[in-house]
């Protein structure tokens, strides 16, 4: 009698890059709290997002005035929390629309923006690592 095939194994997370090092778990969530970088506010409790790398352009985070003078410009960001649930939030607001698109602040301070939200695809919410602090 030959020995059963071990179950094939789940498809593996994206690997996390060096700069989330710490942060994602192996089934690719996050481990720890995300908080606004200026006030410390939860915007995820643990767990409740999944890392994704897509390029997104996101305004650049400047007060107006300064950013008027560099001319608006923004950044180019590739690590992601994907959120799936806007109810998963715990403290995020929104911009109004600019385009198709509506970007994430934080609902205490409106710091931001701190990630993006394509109006087309109802069920994907993009915080970006670089924009939040972990916990």
């Amino acid at each position: 009698m030959e020995p059963a095939a071990p179950p094939p194994s789940p498809p593996a997370p994206p690997a996390a890059a060096p700069g989330s090092a710490g942060l994602v778990c192996a089934q690719g969530r996050n481990l720890r709290a995300v908080l606004c970088q200026r006030c410390g506010s939860r915007v995820l409790l643990p767990g409740t997002a999944t890392f994704a790398r897509r390029e997104l352009l996101l305004p650049a985070m400047r007060k107006k005035a300064a950013a008027a003078a560099a001319g608006g410009g923004g950044d180019v960001l590739r690590e992601h929390w994907l959120v799936r649930d806007m109810f998963s939030f715990e403290n995020v607001g929104f911009t109004r629309d600019v385009g198709n698109v509506k970007f994430l602040v934080c609902a205490d301070c409106e710091a931001g923006p701190i990630g993006w939200h394509c109006l087309d695809d109802k069920d994907s919410f993009y915080v970006a690592l670089e924009r939040v602090a972990h916990e």
